[in-house]
């Protein structure tokens, strides 16, 4: 697990380069009611986008309220570190989810809906809690599963061989 400053930057850009990718998949594949080839055309122009805004999102925000709220559930110094890692992991999946989702709302209902698509932007004021909770309750589960099972586990092996 990373150490420093420069550690911890390099792992949450690991773990973003893989989580963004798989989430942008994943919420286009459900409005589009099924994963095929066009998603994966399709979605490549918002990752760079999302990646930026959940870099910052998981440095500044993220891990810093993560590590408070896991630090109050467990105690790094007497618990198991497999134990301290899985509970800072659920803390920062009960962090992220919510925000990057209000930030995917304001994203492709607000941004992509109104100004691009021609949508109204009084449907979406009116909508935009009803919205962004859906993508809340959709994200949270697949957040972390994935977080917990896959990318974690990935991410980890991937930051021992650059920072040996």
């Amino acid at each position: 697990m990373p150490k420093t400053r420069k550690q911890k930057l390099i792992y949450a850009f690991i773990t973003v380069l893989i989580t963004v990718p798989c989430f942008v998949f994943y919420c286009s594949s459900y409005e589009a009611g099924g994963f095929n080839v066009d998603i994966i055309k399709n979605s490549w122009i918002f990752i760079p986008i999302e990646l930026v805004l959940a870099y910052f999102s998981a440095v500044f925000i993220g891990s810093p309220l993560a590590l408070k709220i896991a630090f109050k559930a467990v105690n790094p110094k007497k618990t198991d570190p497999f134990i301290v890692s899985t509970v800072i992991v659920c803390a920062t999946v009960l962090v992220m989810c919510p925000w990057m989702s209000f930030l995917a709302t304001i994203l492709y209902n607000g941004i992509i809906d109104v100004l691009i698509k021609g949508g109204s932007l009084k449907y979406l004021l009116v909508n935009f809690i009803p919205f962004w909770l859906e993508k809340v309750v959709l994200n949270f589960p697949f957040a972390l599963i994935s977080q917990l099972f896959i990318i974690q586990p990935i991410t980890r092996i991937i930051f021992k061989k650059i920072c040996k």
